[in-house]
């Protein structure tokens, strides 16, 4: 049993220094290529965030349509989607915890709040957000996301 031990004890398990450093050098490499791509393009992958979003509502908003017979009235808004509406056309029918996941409105990832108009002017609602600069119209950053645009 001894020598059993003692020849454990010999052997060399760990790293070299060279092999952690050629590891470093690889993931380096690997950084410099990929992360210039991702951050290059933090704009794109906002509008991306607020189309998800936007279908994320959607679908939210369809799931009140069924138990309702009808969507929010603008001026209920998109809070009756985590709070029973006590104007407008009171729903009878409201889930108890309402038809978002974690009960409040997210934002935009700008910041912003979604604009909600129903009935639409393009469908029986309108879903947006005005983009980074939380105005109505806009291109590059600044582009409109709009519900009835989405594929």
């Amino acid at each position: 049993m001894p020598e059993r031990v003692r020849r454990f004890g010999n052997n060399n398990l760990g790293f070299t220094l060279i092999e952690l450093m050629v590891v470093i050098v690889i993931l380096g490499i690997l950084a410099g290529l990929i992360i210039p791509r991702i951050m290059g393009r933090p704009e794109e992958a906002k509008q991306l965030k607020a189309k998800m979003q936007i279908e994320a509502f959607e679908t939210a908003l369809k799931l009140y349509k069924l138990d309702n017979g009808a969507y929010p009235d603008t001026e209920q808004g998109m809070q009756a989607l985590i709070e029973r509406p006590e104007t407008g056309n009171v729903p009878k029918k409201w889930r108890e915890g309402g038809y978002l996941d974690k009960g409040k409105l997210p934002k935009d990832p700008w910041g912003n709040d979604f604009v909600y108009l129903s009935p639409g002017i393009n469908g029986e609602y309108d879903l947006s957000s005005y983009g980074a600069d939380g105005v109505q119209g806009g291109d590059g950053k600044n582009v409109d996301i709009n519900s009835w645009e989405i594929d």
